[in-house]
């Protein structure tokens, strides 16, 4: 089992800290009271549950086709959610984004980004691309306008959201978008991807979201850990095309994978010397999804309960694969794919949260590497005579208050030494 001391040898930085008053003079022999306030790792959740209240609507609100929290359901959510991650990852599937062509839900999702960027989260947003709820009016369309629209489609999401999201899953499961069948009438992605090919399409996505947003991170994301997404991206980066960061989803209803497998996973994709991303995380509470299921999709139960047993092993599992993950130095961030049972996807008792708003042990678990064993409580330290202090933490953004002031900092891998200037 990978420990926190693995933990901390990857993600701590020793730094020394230089603290000058607002006329340039060290602070010398001064005791200081040194705080975190942020993580810079992404410690994400879904944000699809927030989406009604950042929009004050009533009730159950509109019908989703991604589901999540009612509003008020949401609102006893707030705390829970904010305590822990300082990224939320907001649905942007076309058929929902935009059932009627031409009317997209533009301003009711910058209503929820900016709900979230007020409260210091930063924003992505999922999926630009993806061939599972594309919507059906875009099958009308001939080749060559499906092309067009789609073009359309991410500059206009990209652009209308900069400032906003900063990150985007550009596109998703390429892998197996050109020969994917399940599906009553093929959708018009899976015919522009089998037209073009992956990699052009792949293309398209990456190219039109950098020209409408050079700033956002731009993420190649999918659930096929094999070979086929390794020849894929190594044909993406061979063509030139700019990835900002790989995407892994981990689904795992059928149980935990253990810390070989995910530590596996992590070194074969880290040989492409980019940032790794794990894009979708669950752990279920309940009963485990027989193993001989394909398609997480075809497993359809009238009823999947949260167990005191599934509980206690999706807490232990929760900080196995957390540790390894964070153990990982190619790891930038990770996503846990629910922060409740209510509205999860297939049904699953994946949240961290049971459906009453009650916290699961795997939600304390989290918080308590999150907000405890990976961070640095305020600390009070004293300047030695030239207004140096050595601090060990994490990276992220800090305060520091002495002599009645108070300045904000940040510690960074890349930037070991700071200066603090004290008003």
């Amino acid at each position: 089992m990978t420990s926190d001391t693995a933990v901390h040898a990857v993600r701590s930085i020793d730094a020394t800290l230089t603290v000058r008053r607002a006329d340039g003079s060290p602070c010398a022999d001064t005791e200081v009271l040194v705080e975190q306030v942020r993580h810079e790792f992404a410690f994400g959740n879904i944000g699809f549950d927030f989406v009604g209240l950042a929009n004050q609507e009533q009730g159950a609100g509109r019908e989703n086709v991604f589901g999540g929290a009612d509003p008020a359901a949401a609102g006893r959510l707030e705390e829970l959610f904010l305590d822990v991650f300082n990224t939320a990852t907001l649905p942007f599937y076309w058929a929902g984004f935009e059932p009627a062509e031409g009317r997209p839900d533009t301003a009711r999702l910058q209503a929820a980004a900016r709900w979230f960027r007020d409260r210091g989260v930063a924003v992505k947003g999922h999926p630009l691309v993806w061939h599972t709820l594309a919507p059906d009016w875009l099958r009308e369309h001939t080749d060559a306008e499906v092309e067009e629209i789609v073009r359309a489609r991410v500059r206009r999401e990209v652009s209308s959201f900069a400032g906003l999201v900063d990150t985007w899953d550009a596109i998703n499961e390429v892998a197996i978008m050109p020969v994917f069948s399940n599906e009553e009438q093929q959708n018009a992605i899976t015919r522009l991807c089998r037209r073009i090919g992956r990699i052009p399409t792949i293309r398209l996505a990456f190219d039109e979201a950098h020209g409408a947003d050079p700033a956002a991170t731009l993420v190649l994301n999918d659930f096929n850990l094999g070979t086929a997404y390794e020849c894929l991206i190594e044909g993406v980066l061979e063509a030139g095309v700019q990835v900002d960061a790989i995407g892994l989803q981990s689904h795992m209803h059928q149980g935990y994978w253990g810390e070989e497998r995910t530590q596996e996973v992590c070194d074969r994709f880290a040989r492409y010397g980019l940032p790794l991303h794990w894009t979708e995380t669950t752990l279920v509470s309940g009963d485990l999804m027989p193993p001989e299921i394909v398609d997480l999709n075809d497993h359809q139960v009238d009823e999947w309960p949260s167990t005191p047993a599934g509980e206690q092993r999706q807490a232990d599992d929760v900080v196995r694969h957390y540790r390894t993950l964070l153990a990982h130095p190619a790891v930038q961030a990770v996503t846990y794919w629910g922060i409740t049972d209510e509205g999860a996807w297939l049904g699953a008792p994946a949240g961290l949260v049971r459906a009453d708003g009650t916290p699961k042990p795997a939600y304390d678990a989290l918080r308590g590497l999150v907000k405890e064993d990976w961070w640095l409580a305020p600390t009070r330290l004293r300047t030695d005579g030239e207004g140096r202090v050595a601090v060990r933490g994490w990276a992220g953004d800090y305060s520091l208050s002495a002599a009645g002031g108070t300045a904000s900092w940040q510690l960074r891998a890349d930037a070991p030494m700071p200066a603090v200037t004290l008003p």
